[in-house]
């Protein structure tokens, strides 16, 4: 799913492209993108679009008459910029904007339809669309330390939780977490104040890094190449691979939709992390340190040192 610095980088480019310019015509590709309609898409053909704007992983854009377009991109959601009246791209297209200097297509390269796409009328009806979750650029300490308190969760949950935190998903809090040195499922309630400040060091630092990598990248052009997986990353889609800092196999835990990437010497005190049921399975057998799993894996690859260990499926917010 684009987080923070990838939607910021969308929001900067769109702006440069399409404020001040008047939407020609909207093509609905798919019925299922559109959620309200209220104004229609016909209302909104030859309005001027005035901002473009970042709400949480939304992007809205505000068009003359007090009247917003809220794009969702969900996991497999992606905009691309094209030439003027370009052509739909078969079964990924959503929806296509036209403008006088081009075309901006929204496409999801899933049959899940989850990517969405809200008319909607007066910034006051955008409330609904905003989760509440902390800025942590414009945070204190204090405020930061505050709402990663409020709810007992793994630290990793509570950072990819909208209602806690804004713009941060999967791809970032591995990131984060591998800056600030912390284990992903250390449980927010017996964090350190010293910890919880280097937390908010690392996700302020993290981010801002990687929106700056990501507009040095796209340039004058447009992202049209948004991952999740960059070979920049520290351990994010590293899952065997060295660590940068101490040259560790990177190990993660799949769940969900989801996956979480650390380096057990520089997070973990070297321990391998494991799901409650699967330790309830393999009891004394589990395998406590990386050492421990690859003398296992050189031996005939026994039973008790699992490749990749899943944690309980559970839904993904968004």
């Amino acid at each position: 799913m684009p987080e923070l610095p990838d939607v910021t980088v969308y929001v900067e480019r769109l702006k440069a492209l399409t404020v001040g310019k008047p939407i020609e015509g909207i093509r609905i590709a798919s019925p299922f993108v559109l959620r309200t309609v209220s104004p229609a898409p016909k209302e909104l053909v030859g309005a001027s679009v005035e901002t473009v704007e970042r709400l949480g992983k939304r992007i809205v854009i505000g068009v003359s008459g007090d009247r917003f377009i809220v794009i969702h991109l969900m996991i497999a959601g992606r905009l691309r910029w094209k030439e003027r009246g370009a052509k739909l791209p078969g079964k990924l297209a959503l929806a296509g904007f036209d403008f006088p200097n081009g075309t901006l297509i929204f496409t999801e390269a899933s049959g899940k339809k989850r990517a969405s796409l809200h008319l909607v009328t007066g910034r006051a009806s955008l409330a609904e669309f905003d989760r509440g979750g902390l800025d942590v650029f414009a945070a204190t300490d204090a405020q930061f330390a505050a709402r990663l308190r409020s709810e007992r969760h793994t630290v990793k949950r509570s950072l990819t939780d909208p209602t806690l935190f804004d713009g941060i998903g999967n791809a970032y809090s591995d990131e984060i977490l591998h800056t600030a040195k912390l284990s992903p499922f250390r449980m927010t309630s017996s964090m350190t104040d010293a910890e919880v400040t280097a937390l908010h060091r690392a996700a302020v630092a993290s981010l801002t890094e990687w929106t700056a990598r990501l507009r040095d990248e796209v340039g004058d052009g447009f992202p049209d190449k948004v991952t999740a997986f960059r070979p920049e990353m520290a351990v994010h889609g590293k899952y065997g691979q060295p660590c940068p800092v101490c040259g560790t196999k990177v190990q993660r835990i799949v769940y969900a939709d989801n996956e979480a990437n650390y380096c057990p010497t520089c997070q973990t005190e070297g321990r391998l992390l494991a799901d409650r049921s699967l330790s309830r399975l393999l009891k004394e057998d589990w395998p406590k340190t990386l050492e421990e799993l690859e003398d296992r894996r050189k031996s005939g690859g026994s039973r008790t040192a699992p490749a990749e260990p899943r944690l309980k499926r559970t839904r993904t917010k968004t």
